[in-house]
């Protein structure tokens, strides 16, 4: 690998007693391996937890618990950030065999952080709500080293920027991620996904921040790519 990755199918594949040799980057399989059936407990997504992490950190007076929540170490990147942008974050509950856990948030004073270099690859997915976690944070939240959100649904590193510029942010974009200044209040406007499944739930999230006006989101349906109940859930947590 280039970089290390999430790593689901390794351990998968050692569940179902398979063999595989992992070494820092370099991964070896032999075929022809008998695999037996096992009982496996599946973890929620920690890419879909991120935006109630995100609005429990960021929306007044808030207090959310999610539990049975994924926490593999190639995927907690997010949790690593809101700990170095002095989140209030609790972790209980670990299984070690599932990896997963309960996650309480709270709303938080926020400060700026730098994002770069090998945490990446653990949170490409959630870097677009995670720009807006660092609309409001005190200080400069730089990320860098994320070209890959060139290539993904759409140019995120662009989307991200204006979408959130459109709201009202101080974010610059660069050629490998974006330079956000913080706290900004947000206001509403009319959003454009372009069929990115992530940018229109990073959008509905800061819509819960906005005091003044509506957001407005075009294509809104590609939410159903990854997460069909979001807005009921969204609805359930904005009247808990």
């Amino acid at each position: 690998e280039k970089e290390k990755t999430r790593n689901h199918t390794e351990d998968m594949i050692v569940q179902f007693g398979g063999e595989i040799n992992v070494n820092v980057k370099e991964i070896r399989i032999k075929g022809g391996q008998e695999f037996t059936g096992q009982d496996v407990v599946v973890p929620g997504d920690i890419s879909s937890a991120a935006f109630w992490l995100v609005a429990g950190l960021i929306v007044p007076n808030a207090n959310v618990v999610l539990e049975n929540v994924g926490i593999n170490e190639t995927r907690t990147g997010i949790l690593d950030v809101i700990e170095a942008m002095g989140g209030k974050m609790t972790i209980s509950d670990v299984d070690d065999i599932a990896k997963s856990a309960k996650i309480t948030v709270e709303t938080s004073e926020l400060h700026g952080t730098e994002i770069g270099g090998e945490i990446i690859p653990r949170l490409i997915d959630e870097l677009p709500i995670i720009a807006l976690l660092a609309t409001q944070a005190s200080g400069t939240t730089i990320i860098r080293d994320a070209e890959e959100l060139k290539v993904k649904e759409t140019d995120r590193i662009q989307v991200v920027v204006d979408a959130l510029n459109a709201m009202g942010a101080d974010i610059t974009p660069t050629d490998d991620g974006m330079i956000i200044k913080g706290k900004t209040p947000l206001h509403g406007a009319k959003i454009n996904t372009f069929g990115d499944h992530r940018i229109g739930m990073m959008a509905s999230i800061a819509a819960l921040l906005v005091s003044e006006g509506d957001v407005e989101l075009e294509r809104a349906e590609a939410i159903n790519t990854s997460y069909p109940s979001f807005f009921s859930d969204l609805e359930v947590l904005s009247h808990g």
